[in-house]
């Protein structure tokens, strides 16, 4: 009789090419991500050594994280993101590798295009030199981020020397109430377990909740694994998998799809395997959320109160963001907004913000910088109306890029100033130094915009 499996070990196990006896194993990689700020240092380390690139059939690049979100028409003006985009464009020639660059109708932040052109599917190991490459693992992959010298190490072989994770499954069943969105699970959860209860496994995500999700949603959720310290998160393919990739440029065809969906059916969790760790909630616990400190896990319900006691790590954060213990956030007013990043730029976040801010008008000292996850996405937001509605309301649409998630361009939070963000971190600092970071759902963001200042939209909610 077979051993039951997960998701996890299906995948792995599939991708094993050799191993170390009671040491590392060298997993398969399927696909490779880059992009122009992680690929410089490992391309010169191959040239360096005279070692060519094993599969560039299975590279894809893209320029996101250091590129201008306006004028992306116009030569770049930062130096380092000028050669760094350089550099990309001429390795990319160089060794043959598919590039989608600024102005390309395929451009956008790689944790987005990749899976809008079908790039990413079941049952596959992909990594990049990114940490949020957790995201793709909606789609039942193994995905993960890597560093340069791991980079060069796929360069060079296709593969990396790897320990296998432990597993994990977190399960949420029930139903959402309105205006919970996927943003929201997600940070309950790590407020719930913590930072660091993910470190050392990989997560799958099951129960109700993740099923009836969308795949934009599943994305949401699995790009903040990390964020718990995760190696990376799953969820099981399903009809909605089958459904979105059907017909993407980059997905199989005709026999060759059915086949695949054939293969992909039989890869969700074995109803007897065994998890390393389990958690397990409840939807109608969960509500609209917001961070108060620096990191993912200081997550509170909107309508709560800051908890009273906690750690050093805790008092420091409460000290940078200019917050009191047993504060509530609501009233707080707000100047910048910022609707974007890998973690929810894609076209359902900016329909639910747009239903949301239909008929109104922006808070006039409130400056909003809504930056689409790709070309396609600003394509949708043409198409269906929306780029008219936000304008209408006194927004202002960016081009695609991870802008001021990570602000390594010009879209910086200026020191001391307040931003609602659907970004997935709120490091000290990483929206810009002295940038005070809240995490929040498209939602919440959104109607932080137009109030001016964090608002309980369970109580304003008109979607």
């Amino acid at each position: 009789m077979k051993q039951p499996k997960t998701l996890f070990d299906k995948v792995w196990d599939a991708h094993v090419v050799t191993a170390v006896p009671d040491g590392p194993q060298v997993l398969y990689i399927d696909k490779h991500l880059i992009h122009e700020v992680t690929s410089p240092q490992a391309f010169n380390e191959l040239e360096k050594r005279g070692i060519p690139i094993a599969r560039p059939d299975q590279i894809v690049a893209t320029a996101d994280h250091n590129t201008p979100t306006l004028d992306q028409h116009l030569p770049v003006r930062d130096p380092l993101s000028r050669n760094q985009l350089t550099e990309l464009s001429k390795n990319c020639k160089k060794h043959g590798i598919t590039l989608y660059g600024l102005g390309h109708k395929y451009n956008g932040i790689v944790h987005v295009m990749a899976p809008e052109l079908g790039i990413t599917q079941p049952g596959m190991t992909l990594v990049c030199g990114d940490s949020h490459t957790s995201t793709h693992g909606a789609f039942g992959t193994i995905a993960f981020g890597i560093g340069t010298s791991q980079v060069a190490q796929v360069f060079a072989s296709q593969c990396l020397l790897l320990e296998k994770p432990k597993k994990m499954r977190i399960t949420v069943n029930g139903e959402l109430a309105a205006g919970v969105l996927p943003k929201d699970v997600i940070l309950y959860i790590i407020a719930k377990i913590g930072t660091n209860a993910g470190t050392g496994y990989f997560c799958e995500y099951a129960g109700s909740v993740f099923e009836n999700m969308s795949m934009e949603g599943r994305m949401t959720v699995c790009n903040m694994s990390i964020e718990m310290g995760a190696r990376g998160g799953m969820i099981a393919p399903d009809q909605t998998t089958f459904d979105y990739i059907k017909d993407r440029k980059f997905a199989p065809e005709g026999n060759a799809f059915a086949k695949a969906v054939s293969y992909w059916k039989t890869l969700p969790t074995d109803a007897e395997a065994v998890f390393d760790k389990e958690y397990h909630f409840a939807a109608e616990d969960i509500a609209p959320m917001i961070t108060y400190g620096t990191n993912p896990g200081m997550g509170i319900k909107i309508n709560d109160h800051i908890p009273v006691t906690g750690d050093m790590t805790f008092e420091k954060a409460l000290a940078y963001m200019n917050f009191s213990k047993g504060e509530r956030l609501l009233d707080t007013p707000i100047n910048y907004v910022f609707i974007g990043s890998c973690t929810n730029s894609r076209i359902e976040d900016f329909r639910v913000a747009a239903q949301y801010v239909k008929g109104k008008t922006k808070a006039a000292h409130v400056t909003a910088w809504l930056v689409p996850g790709s070309q396609q996405v600003v394509q949708q937001l043409e198409t269906e109306g929306l780029k008219e509605v936000f304008e209408e309301a006194g927004f202002v649409l960016r081009q695609p890029g991870c802008s001021a998630c990570l602000a390594m361009n010009d879209d910086k939070i200026p020191s001391g100033e307040y931003c609602v963000s659907t970004s997935n971190r709120n490091f000290e600092g990483r929206q810009g130094q002295g940038a005070k970071t809240i995490l929040a759902s498209p939602l919440v963001a959104a109607a932080t915009a137009i109030a001016g200042k964090i608002v309980d939209i369970t109580n304003t909610l008109t979607v």
